[in-house]
């Protein structure tokens, strides 16, 4: 249990007022020592819980702000511990006068996250609660907003439950019969066992698929731009996210390294990757950005192949075969760049050319980027390409690479499961694959987490949280 009373700003600098947290068995009577009430002399330590006292925050004889203080007793707070959050004007002079009488009392700096992690560690919620509570602040669109609360507020949790429930019920029967071996008694009927053992295999099969969604949601769809060279890719990257990120210019070749960033289209996250453009070079630093081109593509799950409309049959000819096979699987968008430099008769002589690629998962549209034209018809063709569900706060799906892991290793323990009871094995084998499923189902709650992994979870936290 944690004898030390931390405290920490949790909110961000330059606001019109500012909050201290503190927590610990001390944190009353620290709060208390700087602290004098308004009105009736009526100590802190005196107060109820959940109530807001007016008051002022004094150095000595030397008064420092007025302020709020709120109470929070053991084990009805946040962390689980007696709490106090001083609310004070913004400025950073004050605060941090505020945070040196409490260091100055007894009170010590927190870690990053430590709040949360006090809270887990105190039973106030499990760990992917508080793996949830970092998404929630990190949350960028509705969608994240929405998963990180269902998971905040137990939906995952609650699964996990059932399903570890179920798995219980299942290893108990296996067991007992363990303990009745010498009579040969079979208390699991193996069909019933088999029906069990599918529909659980059915519930974490479709959580670790869902973590495809889950990751484009949470991170962002990749969509690799890629093209020959001076195909305008910079150009289109700088248009979609509405800024110069890429350089732009008519040297081919001018970029030879990958250049990643996100950008929100209509509540959907996308990471935008420009690739150096494809040609036989004798550069060898382009040739390195050439090879990491074919990487990104690889990574992505949309594909921008960006054409010069005024030379689109011959690039076509020449990259389909480098492109097209590495493109199975994903969405592929023929973008027809410059378009403005064709007419129309030579844009329809084009498009009758690009039949065979115009399925439906190949898309084709012409757009100049330069000029910004037809890009919003691109961007909703981009969002199409997605294929992203609407989420809801009542879905359950996995956005943390350490669940969908420990999720995977469960649904091979699962597999074990069904292969053992198709083959007849023994009891004990088949109760191992069982427990080991539940074991990895407890990971992703913390029930088995070791230090290491609390450690590396929680330093990535803000600091106040």
């Amino acid at each position: 249990m944690n004898q030390d009373t931390i405290c920490a700003i949790a909110t961000a600098q330059g606001g019109a007022i500012g909050t201290i947290r503190v927590s610990g068995p001390d944190a009353i009577s620290i709060t208390e020592s700087i602290f004098v009430p308004a009105k009736d002399n009526k100590k802190l330590s005196e107060q109820k819980p959940y109530t807001l006292t007016f008051g002022r925050i004094v150095d000595e004889s030397e008064v420092i702000d007025e302020v709020l203080v709120s109470l929070f007793r053991s084990p009805h707070s946040y962390t689980g511990e007696d709490s106090t959050e001083i609310a004070c004007h913004g400025s950073t002079y004050i605060l941090q006068q505020v945070m040196q009488l409490l260091i100055k009392q007894g009170c010590r700096m927190a870690q990053p996250g430590e709040y949360t992690q006090r809270a887990f560690l105190n039973g106030k919620m499990d760990l992917s609660q508080a793996e949830a509570v970092a998404d929630l602040i990190a949350s960028s669109s509705a969608a994240t907003h929405r998963l990180a609360m269902s998971q905040m507020r137990g939906g995952f949790s609650k699964e996990l439950a059932e399903l570890r429930t179920r798995l219980l019920n299942f290893t108990s029967m296996i067991e007992l019969e363990l303990d009745f071996s010498e009579e040969d008694v079979e208390f699991a009927n193996r069909d019933q066992l088999h029906q069990l053992a599918d529909n659980i295999e059915k519930v974490i099969a479709r959580l670790v698929h869902s973590f495809s969604v889950g990751n484009a949601i949470k991170n962002g769809v990749p969509v690799a731009i890629i093209g020959e060279t001076n195909a305008g890719k910079s150009t289109l990257l700088n248009v979609l996210l509405n800024e110069d990120k890429a350089i732009v210019s008519d040297i081919h070749g001018t970029t030879r390294d990958v250049i990643e960033d996100t950008t929100n289209i209509d509540g959907i996250t996308f990471r935008f990757i420009d690739t150096a453009g494809i040609r036989d070079t004798t550069d060898t630093i382009e040739s390195l950005g050439i090879e990491r081109t074919f990487q990104k593509l690889d990574q992505a799950e949309i594909v921008l192949w960006m054409i010069d409309s005024a030379n689109a049959a011959k690039q076509i000819e020449e990259l389909s075969g480098k492109i097209l096979p590495r493109c199975e699987g994903k969405r592929l968008i023929l973008v027809l760049n410059k378009a403005d430099l064709i007419d129309s008769t030579q844009q329809d002589a084009l498009i009758s050319n690009l039949s065979a690629f115009t399925t439906k998962d190949i898309y084709h549209i012409f757009i100049s980027a330069k000029q910004h034209s037809h890009t919003d018809e691109l961007e909703e063709l981009l969002i199409k390409a997605a294929q992203l569900p609407t989420v809801t706060q009542n879905d359950v799906i996995v956005t943390n690479v350490r669940h969908y892991e420990a999720l995977t290793r469960a649904l091979e323990a699962i597999h074990r499961v069904q292969q053992g009871i198709d083959s007849g094995i023994s009891s004990d084998f088949l109760s191992q694959d069982i427990r080991e499923c539940i074991f990895h189902l407890n990971d992703i709650a913390g029930e088995v987490t070791n230090d290491m992994v609390l450690k590396n979870i929680f330093q990535h936290f803000c600091i106040g949280k």
